[in-house]
């Protein structure tokens, strides 16, 4: 049995992640900490888990936590995350890693893109990215996972088979994806009040969004080669959901027949892939770990579109996959 803890549990992903791990049949949830809450019963905090989990909120102590699980969930912001994840894994304990800390492999990129001074550095580049449908060998067996970003795994996921394949053009992508308002956290924010965001659509972090060289990352290094693209995120006035189009311009002659082909072929034994022939809704993945993926062969584009649930597949049903992967458990262990 994996004893397991939640370091940050107060948020829309620590709800999401414990209500996995808590019917998970190899997983015993041990300890829940918040630096926020005080003492509170998580249920009070998280009503739905009210009779499913009787624990308490503690405050976070590494070594403690370290001594009582096998892996830890961290939950934390960025550079936060990092502190506590370096003593867990200094006591033995295995994490799975929420934040952007351990997601991109060179210091100077984090530095300019998160403006702050790493706190873990060393372990940049080494640290396997946790989407188990292109990085299951690594992942398994490891001692900490970076768990990817929401929209980085729309992105990749819908283009990953056509740039490993040298199908596309890697110097000419697109990615606009639209996002429901979970994305933004629990944190109060002006811009996700009810009447800033209801019956309005909005455009951000234009060219400066933080999952850019994510993506960048993890595509160039499956292609081989440094791909180029630009990244458009949009809030939408919705609870949930993640839905990405991403344009590229193929490189030979590629019939839609052909693009789709390609897709099936590449994740042909991936369990939360789903290519389908319709076009992908956001409703489809709500509350799922899937991820849908269709494609459309439009004059001279390619055109991929790809939804998640950017809480379970975006966030914490990756982890429990990762964790599954971590522990030799089947990745499809608790869903």
């Amino acid at each position: 049995m994996i004893r397991a803890g939640v370091v940050g549990a107060t948020g829309y992903t620590a709800l999401e992640l414990l209500k996995l791990l808590v019917p998970h049949p190899d997983v015993e949830v041990v300890a829940v900490t918040s630096r926020q809450e005080g003492q509170a019963p998580i249920s009070d905090v998280h009503r739905s888990l009210t009779g499913r989990l009787d624990l308490c909120l503690e405050n976070l102590d590494p070594k403690s936590l370290a001594e009582r699980c096998d892996c830890v969930f961290s939950c934390l912001p960025h550079a936060a995350s990092a502190e506590v994840v370096s003593q867990l894994l200094e006591a033995g304990t295995r994490v799975v890693d929420f934040s952007a800390d351990y997601r991109l492999n060179e210091v100077g990129v984090y530095e300019n893109w998160y403006d702050i001074q790493h706190p873990d550095p060393t372990r940049l580049g080494h640290t396997p990215y946790g989407l188990p449908e292109l990085f299951r060998e690594e992942i398994t067996g490891a001692s900490l996972v970076a768990n990817p970003g929401c929209y980085p795994t729309s992105a990749i996921l819908g283009m990953a088979p056509f740039i490993k394949s040298g199908l596309v053009d890697g110097n000419d992508l697109i990615f606009d994806s639209k996002s429901g308002v979970s994305g933004a956290g629990r944190t109060p924010k002006l811009v996700t009040l009810y009447p800033e965001c209801n019956e309005s659509l909005m455009a951000y972090g234009v060219g400066s969004h933080r999952h850019t060289p994510e993506i960048q990352q993890v595509l160039s290094t499956v292609g081989g080669s440094r791909v180029d693209l630009v990244f458009t995120p949009h809030l939408v006035p919705m609870d949930r959901g993640i839905l990405t189009t991403a344009y590229s311009r193929p490189t030979e002659q590629l019939s839609q027949e052909q693009a789709m082909d390609c897709l099936r072929s590449f994740y042909d034994g991936c369990p939360f892939i789903r290519v389908v022939d319709h076009l992908p809704a956001t409703k489809d993945t709500s509350f799922t770990n899937f991820c849908d993926i269709s494609a459309r062969r439009v004059g001279e584009r390619l055109v991929v579109i790809s939804c998640i649930d950017n809480l379970l597949k975006g966030a914490s049903g990756a982890a429990v996959q990762n964790m599954n992967l971590m522990f030799g458990l089947p990745e499809t262990a608790g869903f």
